[in-house]
């Protein structure tokens, strides 16, 4: 819907800007709970999640996984010509996939049911006061409360020439290949750019200002996901130092950098920066409202997800926490429960397993080992991917699962894995860990074999033998695990 409606605070309940995940979350609960909801956002129903993140991204893994299988079949006996990848009819179906998502998503018939107004492409909004905004197409929407989730972009360096990289954004809208690409920053969204563009035949050289890789993951995860890369002929530079800048080349484009006094380059067809995520809150004038944001420009919020004005809640990306598309919408559907029914849910400190689809994949839920070591005596055990049946089946013998336990309580505390199904094997052990459960009580369910799932088992049976938990019975024999105790 759009249009120059004026609606008055009478009329709205709780006014929710931005439609990604977060904001969708939000303007369904509140509705849900019987307020009279408005959902404006400045472009298109779905945000970044369907339209810049996941979905896409996900798309383009999609077929760099197709890429390698293909490669594969000769190996199991069939017979297949080198896979040639077509780049814009690639795009065609990342468009597609958009739009089929967009159009079955099962929220947006939810939200329309339950008599959501929904602004699309309304523009940039903009504080007027701390109960009114204004948006670009010309509406003004005054509200007794509001839930922020405009989101996130990508950070900018400032630093000359900037101006001829392009983000990740710019990277999956290319209209081919490019023959090479440099990737500055190794965070979630540089490695997946660095694995797709690998898969894709571009020569990709990564790099990393800090001492590693995947800064936030396990340094054994880091570690592993780096020398995969090497294997696979990314070029993977850490520890580079200070990026000084960029400039044009008859080519393409190239980067500066030192460290500690020393200079260098690198050139490419491409360069995209993927440094970091701030908060999408240019032209909200947050002055205008009293809303506080922190040194990093994220907005302020408590435990409710309330800001520095009480009646002003935020959720997603905007206010920095895990930017995320699980926990935005969890933040939505707790800030629109705190605005409508007051203060009484706190967003609290939920499992959260996150895990990226690159060559290999990886994943995590819970403390890495160097954060278990700083509060909890511990046990770790690790199962590698070159043991177990399915992985050996299906050729990817690339990896480990690895699990931290907690010696006094026995339960697990974390779970990392790098490989093939890296992400949906964490996806389980968070639920493991979000139920509670002792190591040697995974170790005993009967999963099916052989299954990715099973490898979860065996290396709780590898952990549940290390901590002298014997039991009667043991879990996957097939896989071994009763050599564990």
């Amino acid at each position: 819907m759009n249009g120059n409606t004026s609606l008055s605070s009478l009329e709205i309940d709780v006014l929710v800007i931005g439609a990604g995940p977060a904001g969708v979350l939000a303007a369904l609960r509140a509705a849900d709970l019987g307020a009279r909801t408005v959902l404006v956002t400045r472009t298109e129903f779905g945000g970044m999640a369907a339209n810049d993140g996941p979905v896409p991204v996900r798309t383009l893994a999609h077929a760099a996984r197709l890429i390698r299988e293909a490669r594969q079949l000769g190996q199991y006996g069939i017979g297949v010509s080198e896979p040639v990848l077509d780049y814009s009819r690639l795009l065609a179906r990342v468009r597609e996939v958009i739009n089929d998502v967009r159009t079955h998503s099962s929220l947006r018939p939810q939200i329309d049911s339950l008599g959501v107004t929904v602004h699309e492409y309304a523009g940039v909004a903009c504080f007027s006061d701390e109960h009114t905004i204004k948006t670009g197409s010309g509406l003004r929407l005054r509200a007794e409360k509001i839930v922020i989730c405009t989101g996130g972009v990508s950070r900018r360096l400032s630093v000359p020439g900037f101006e001829l990289t392009n983000t990740h954004s710019d990277a999956w809208g290319l209209t081919a290949v490019p023959a090479s690409m440099l990737v500055v920053g190794a965070g979630a969204t540089g490695v997946q750019v660095a694995s797709i563009f690998n898969a894709f035949g571009s020569r990709v050289q990564l790099f990393q200002t800090g001492p590693r890789i995947l800064s936030s993951e396990d340094e054994d995860v880091s570690a592993a996901v780096a020398a995969a890369f090497q294997s696979a002929d990314i070029a993977v530079h850490e520890n580079i130092g200070a990026i000084e800048g960029f400039e044009k080349t008859p080519t393409g484009v190239r980067m500066i950098f030192s460290r500690n006094g020393v200079r260098d380059s690198a050139e490419a067809t491409l360069a995209v920066v993927a440094v970091g995520w701030v908060a999408d809150t240019a032209g909200l004038s947050l002055a205008s409202a009293g809303v506080e944001t922190n040194h990093q420009g994220f907005v302020k919020v408590d435990e409710y997800l309330r800001t520095s004005r009480s009646h002003i809640f935020a959720a997603g990306d905007v206010t920095g926490r895990l930017m995320l598309v699980p926990q935005a919408i969890r933040d939505g559907f707790v800030a629109a429960t705190n605005a409508v029914r007051g203060s009484t849910m706190p967003i609290g400190n939920p499992v959260s397993p996150i895990g990226s689809f690159t060559d290999p994949e990886y994943a995590q839920v819970g403390l890495t080992e160097a954060k278990a070591r700083q509060t909890h005596d511990i046990e770790t055990a690790v199962i590698r991917f070159d043991s177990t049946t399915r992985t050996i089946i299906d050729g990817h013998k690339v990896g480990f699962c690895k699990l931290i336990v907690d010696r006094n309580t026995n339960k697990i505390l974390g779970c990392h894995v790098v490989g093939e199904r890296a992400v949906e094997i964490t996806q389980r052990a968070g639920i493991v860990i979000a139920a509670g459960m002792r190591v040697d009580d995974l170790a005993q369910i009967p999963l099916s074999f052989p299954t990715y799932a099973g490898i979860l088992a065996r290396v709780a049976g590898s952990a549940a033998r290390k901590l002298n938990l014997k039991r009667e019975w043991q879990a996957n024999p097939t896989e071994g695990t009763w050599q564990q105790f």
